[in-house]
C-alpha cells in the first residue's frame, strides 16, 4: 500500500501540506489548513525535535507520499541514482519527475498525481501514439504523451481547456494545450525539481 490513511491526515502527520487532495488541499476546506497539527489525541502538543534518523525517515516518507510510491520503488530509484554520474539526490528526484503519471500531473492534465496515476492505469493516455497503462514508465526526450481521443469527452477531463489556460508546466515539458499533448523537451533541470525535500537526508538514510 502507498498510503497509511486519509491523504489529508498524511500531510498533518508530516507537518507539511503535500497537496495530496488536489485543489482541496489549498482551499478553506483543507483539513491541514483547519488543523495544522498532527492527528490524534495528542496532536496539538508541541512536536519534539526529531533525531537525525527521525528527520531522515520523515523526509523519505514525504517523498513516498508525494509521488505515491512504495518503499521498494524508492529504494530502487536510489540505487539507480547512486550508480549514475552526478548528484544522487537530484538524479533521484529527476527520475521521479520523469514518471509518466507525474508528467501527466505536471502538464496540467490531472489535478493531482494520484488522479494522474489512476488515469494512466485506466488507459486514458497514449505514449507516442500507443496506449500506455504503466504509471511508473520513465519518459524519454522526444517522446509525447497525449490524452486519448476517445477519453476527451469523459468527466475526468471536464473543463480541461479552462484549467490548462491557468496552468504553467515546467520548462522541460512542451504542452500543446489545444491537442492535449505534451512533448518531453529535455531532462528535468535543477531549477525544475521540487525544493521542499531535503534529499541529502534521504541519501544518507539509504547510504548506511
Amino acid at each position: 500500500m502507498r498510503y497509511t490513511g486519509p491523504k489529508e491526515k498524511i500531510s498533518r502527520k508530516v507537518g507539511e501540506n503535500l497537496g495530496l487532495k488536489a485543489e482541496r488541499s489549498f482551499s478553506p476546506k483543507s483539513a491541514f489548513l483547519k488543523k495544522p497539527y498532527r492527528p490524534g489525541a495528542h496532536g496539538k502538543m508541541r512536536r519534539r525535535a526529531a533525531s537525525e534518523f527521525g528527520t531522515q525517515l520523515m523526509e523519505k516518507q514525504k517523498v513516498k507520499f508525494t509521488y505515491g510510491i512504495t518503499e521498494k520503488q524508492l529504494e530502487r530509484y536510489f540505487k539507480e541514482a547512486k550508480n549514475k554520474k552526478g548528484v544522487a539526490g537530484d538524479l533521484l528526484l529527476a527520475a521521479l519527475e520523469k514518471r509518466v503519471d507525474n508528467v501527466i500531473y505536471r502538464s496540467g492534465f490531472a489535478a493531482s498525481r494520484a488522479i494522474a496515476r489512476q488515469m494512466a492505469s485506466h488507459g486514458h493516455f497514449l505514449l507516442n501514439g500507443k496506449k500506455i497503462t504503466i504509471p511508473s514508465y520513465s519518459v524519454k526526450i522526444g517522446e509525447t504523451v497525449t490524452v486519448k481521443p476517445k477519453s476527451r469527452n469523459k468527466a475526468i477531463f471536464a473543463n480541461i481547456d479552462n484549467k490548462l489556460k491557468k496552468h504553467e508546466a515546467p520548462a522541460w515539458l512542451a504542452v500543446d494545450k489545444k491537442n492535449l499533448e505534451v512533448k518531453i523537451k529535455s531532462e528535468p533541470k535543477i531549477d525544475d525539481l521540487p525544493k521542499n525535500f531535503n534529499m541529502n537526508t534521504i541519501i544518507s538514510y539509504y547510504s548506511k
